[in-house]
Parts: structure tokens; C-alpha cells; sequence
């Protein structure tokens, strides 16, 4: 069969993404919001709400990376089962960030950091999955991003197999202030927000 490449097929894959990363964004948020209900039923951890952030930055940035997607790519069945993928991997990482409880942890850091090697393997994978969606829009696409962007996916991968392997608080803080400020940088960068 040949590659779909009519517009409906892109506004459809568009949608059952657009589902997925809804979804994600959704687990996100009612974490939150369980948070501000009860702020003194989980203990907080600094560590795991900065990655909260990161996988909201992340997930909103993809899905505005992926807007271009119907001009750049011609629609297999292999490419459709990529994305729907790829989107689901943002699921999983949303919701071992908010399970549905915590109680046999005692609060989020003793479970962000129990859950650590799950959390960092799987977002490892996204990055490593993020540099194979960018490839697949094309070869002028990757380079349109310069040599910057393929180093800062494998500078993550490097950092989230570290940090799926350390119990080090002091790396944990660091990895992910590093890591928001670094990545709001980028989207910045990228999309001239400020010029």
C-alpha cells in the first residue's frame, strides 16, 4: 500500500495524538490540582514538580513541533504506529509521575526517587524516540536545527541513565534546574519568542 498522503489522513492522525497528549496533559494538571487540594496529604519534592514542569514544556513543545507534520511527511501505517507511540510514551512518563496513589510511599520524594530508573529509562527513550520523529520530518528539517539539537538529545539520554542509577539528591536538583532552564532556553531560541 502507498503512503497516505491526503489531508483528512493528517487531520485524523492529528487527532488520536491530539487524544493521547491530552490525556497526558490532563494526568499532569489533576496531579497538581490533587496537590492544591491537599497539600498536607503527600509531602511535596522540589525535584518532582521540576519535572513536572519539564514534561509539561515537553509535551506542549512536541505537539507544536508536530503541527508541521502533514507538510513534511508522507503517512505509512509504520509512521502512523511511530507517533501514536511515541505520544503514549508521554502518557506513561505523566503517570509515573502522578500514579494513582502514593500511599505506600509516604510522599512523592520517597516515590520519585523509588521510581526513579522507570521514569529516567522511559524518558531516556523519549529523547533517543525524539531524535527518530525529527529524522523521519526529513534531512533538511534536522539540519534546520543545527548539530545543537542532536547533542542535547544525547546529553539528556547520558543524564537520565545517570539519574535512573543515582540516588544523589544533589545531581537530581541539579539535573532538572539545569535541565528547565536549559530547555525553556531552547524553545526560546528555536521560536524567536522574544524577537
Amino acid at each position: 500500500m502507498q503512503a497516505a498522503t491526503t489531508p483528512e489522513v493528517f487531520v485524523y492522525i492529528r487527532a488520536v495524538m491530539a487524544m493521547i497528549i491530552g490525556l497526558s496533559l490532563t494526568r499532569l494538571l489533576t496531579g497538581l490540582a490533587g496537590i492544591v487540594q491537599s497539600p498536607k496529604k503527600h509531602r511535596v519534592y522540589h525535584v518532582h514538580l521540576g519535572w513536572v514542569a519539564s514534561m509539561f514544556l515537553f509535551i506542549i513543545h512536541f505537539w507544536w513541533w508536530e503541527y508541521r507534520l502533514g507538510s513534511l511527511v508522507a503517512v505509512t501505517f509504520g509512521v502512523y504506529l511511530f507517533l501514536i507511540s511515541f505520544c503514549c510514551l508521554f502518557y506513561f512518563l505523566c503517570v509515573l509521575l502522578f500514579p494513582t496513589s502514593i500511599e505506600e510511599y509516604g510522599d512523592y520524594e520517597d516515590y520519585f526517587i523509588s521510581r526513579r530508573a522507570w521514569f529516567f529509562g522511559m524518558l531516556a527513550l523519549a529523547y533517543a524516540v525524539d531524535l527518530g520523529d525529527t529524522w523521519l520530518k526529513g534531512e533538511a528539517y534536522v539540519q534546520a536545527l543545527g548539530w545543537e539539537y542532536v547533542v542535547r538529545n544525547l546529553a539528556f539520554i547520558v543524564l537520565c541513565l545517570i539519574a535512573a542509577w543515582t540516588r544523589n539528591r544533589r545531581f537530581h536538583i541539579a539535573f532538572v534546574g539545569l535541565g528547565l532552564i536549559y530547555q525553556i532556553s531552547w524553545i526560546f531560541r528555536l521560536y524567536d519568542v522574544l524577537g
